[in-house]
C-alpha cells in the first residue's frame, strides 16, 4: 500500500495532526505577523555599545549588557555636505600640464612611427590572411567511409572557410584604424 501524504501527517504515526489555531489565524499567519512586528520595532531600535575590560586587560566590546560593563555614550559620526564639482569643460585648461611644442612635434612623430610600424605589420598579416583563405577556398575537405567510397566533408570546409574569411576581416579593420588614426595628425 502507498504512503499517503497530508502536510499534516506525522510520517512515523500516520496520525492526522490538525494544525495550532490561535485566535483564528493559523500558526503560520501568526509566525509571520511576529516577524514582522519584530523587524518593525528593530529597524526603530538604537545599537548601544558595552566595554568590559578584565583582570588581564582584555577588552570585549557588546551589543548586550554584560556583567562588570559599561555603556559608551558615542557620539554621531560627523558629517559633511558635499563639495560642488566643477564642471569638465575644454575651456578652462589653466590647470593641464603643458609641454613645449618640440616635445610635443618628438611625441608625434614617434606615434606616428609607431602607427606606421603596426600599419606595415598588419598589411603584411593581411596578405598572409589572403593566402590563407584562398588555400581553405581551394582545398575540398574529404574522408574516406568504411567502403573505401570518398566523401565531401562540407562542414568542416565551410569551418576553415569562415575562420580565415573572420581573420581576414579582423586585419582589414585593423588597417582601417590605424589609417583613421594617422589621419588626425597634422
Amino acid at each position: 500500500m502507498a504512503p499517503f501524504f497530508c502536510p499534516f501527517v506525522s510520517r512515523r504515526s500516520f496520525t492526522y495532526t490538525p494544525p495550532i489555531v490561535f485566535g483564528g489565524m493559523t500558526m503560520n499567519i501568526f509566525r509571520l505577523s511576529i516577524l514582522c512586528c519584530a523587524v518593525a520595532v528593530t529597524g526603530t531600535a538604537q545599537a548601544e555599545i558595552y566595554k568590559r575590560v578584565d583582570a588581564d586587560g582584555h577588552v570585549t566590546y557588546s551589543s548586550a549588557p554584560i556583567k562588570g560593563a559599561r555603556k559608551l555614550q558615542l557620539e554621531p559620526l560627523p558629517t559633511m555636505a558635499a563639495q560642488p564639482v566643477p564642471p569638465k569643460g575644454r575651456g578652462d585648461s589653466s590647470d593641464f600640464p603643458k609641454v613645449d611644442n618640440a616635445t610635443q612635434s618628438r611625441r608625434d612623430d614617434t606615434r606616428r612611427k609607431i602607427l606606421e610600424d603596426e600599419l606595415a605589420t598588419e598589411q603584411k598579416a593581411l596578405e598572409v590572411a589572403r593566402t590563407k583563405l584562398k588555400e581553405a577556398e581551394d582545398t575540398p575537405q574529404i574522408y574516406t567511409g568504411a567502403n573505401g567510397q570518398t566523401f565531401r566533408n562540407v562542414a568542416k570546409y565551410e569551418e576553415q572557410v569562415n575562420a580565415a574569411q573572420a581573420e581576414l576581416e579582423a586585419h582589414e579593420k585593423n588597417i582601417q584604424a590605424l589609417k583613421t588614426e594617422l589621419s588626425r595628425f597634422k
